[in-house]
């Protein structure tokens, strides 16, 4: 298996964190090389007391609303929305939460699948991603969280007693698990798709390292993740349309990427406080979310006294599982869920065996 590059974000994203694999003397021999830009960059940190910047919220209040094209939060922050309409009244509502650096648009096709089949889905560009103000900074795990509450409250009073269901993406998945542990609104299940819950306890120690010391010296500087042999999905015209897009993030600033792992921190540490119907739904060729931390949250989310969990495994599955090449048996499962047509001990057994071939987690 080949190298892989500490710390990367790729075009769609997701690609947030990539580690290397396996060989101990190419990574002294990287280290070593790295010295060329450690020594400039401790000059950096002694003179200049770099750290980590985290946007903050504005500090004028106001009342949440929701309108057509965007959500307002309790700072006047607006989080710019996408609606996928099911045709008369929507048997249920889904809210999509997008990966890093994506966007809402990343749910068009799931969006469109659902509402055909009379489920609507709303979705908003976090703060710092897509069309949102502040784009490319990070703005805080909690705040995110905040924002999802808050969101989801909102869509309960404007839809009543109609089921309400959370789905979040990569990123998005950890700011589900985060918001729903700590404040859980008023939903009847959340979706994970390969939820990002990479934790530093699952990270090589010079991996943890490198990353604290790149987050207080250059804090600023991007990163593109050029170069790299990794696939996040099989679907080449998406990935290709992706790189395109405009309100795609394309490089991602180091103390982005050390908010993004306290955030993966916070999910895997919570994820035992989840209470309800859970989905969590992976692919075997993950390539950007290793199995692990997966497993690990499996075991988590199996064990917990109040959460029903259903947890499903695609042999040729990608990162991306709504958007990869066989995304229709993926959205087939999630219909199958809302629906309340899936066996979950049979389906929670198959990833359970998996998880202890594959890593020794039981």
């Amino acid at each position: 298996m080949p190298d892989r590059a500490i710390i990367s974000c790729y075009p769609n994203g997701i690609r947030n964190f990539q580690i290397m694999h396996r060989n101990s003397t190419t990574w002294v021999r990287r280290l070593r090389a790295g010295l060329s830009w450690i020594a400039p960059a401790t000059m950096i940190l002694l003179t200049a007391c770099a750290k980590p910047y985290v946007q903050p919220a504005a500090p004028h209040q106001t009342l949440p609303a929701l309108t057509v094209s965007y959500a307002q939060m309790d700072d006047g922050y607006r989080l710019p929305l996408r609606r996928w309409h099911a045709p008369g009244e929507a048997r249920a509502i889904v809210l999509a939460l997008h990966g890093m650096n994506d966007y809402s648009n990343a749910f068009d096709k799931l969006g469109q699948y659902l509402a055909e089949r009379g489920i609507s889905v709303i979705a908003y560009d976090q703060r710092g991603f897509g069309s949102a103000d502040g784009r490319g900074l990070w703005h805080g795990s909690e705040r995110l969280a905040t924002d999802l509450i808050t969101v989801a409250r909102l869509l309960r009073e404007h839809y009543g007693d109609t089921p309400l269901y959370l789905l979040g993406e990569s990123m998005g998945g950890a700011v589900a698990i985060s918001a729903l542990a700590s404040n859980t609104p008023s939903l009847d299940g959340a979706v994970l798709v390969a939820p990002a819950v990479w934790a530093r306890d699952t990270m090589p120690y010079y991996q943890r390292a490198l990353l604290w010391f790149a987050a207080h010296t250059i804090p600023s500087k991007k990163l593109t993740g050029k170069n790299l042999n990794i696939t996040p999905s099989d679907n080449k015209e998406m990935l290709v349309a992706l790189r395109r897009d405009d309100l795609v993030i394309k490089s991602t600033r180091v103390d982005v990427l050390y908010g993004i792992s306290n955030l993966m921190d916070e999910a895997q540490a919570q994820s035992r406080s989840l209470s309800g119907r859970v989905l969590l739904l992976y692919g075997k060729h993950d390539e950007i979310i290793p199995l692990d931390p997966t497993c690990k949250l499996f075991d988590s989310l199996s064990t917990a006294r109040n959460t029903q969990l259903t947890a499903l495994i695609y042999d040729n599955g990608y990162h991306m599982l709504t958007r990869d090449l066989q995304a229709n048996v993926v959205l087939e499962d999630i219909l199958a869920w809302i629906e309340r047509n899936t066996s979950h001990s049979e389906t929670n057994s198959r990833m359970k065996q998996y998880c202890i071939a594959r890593t020794g987690i039981e």
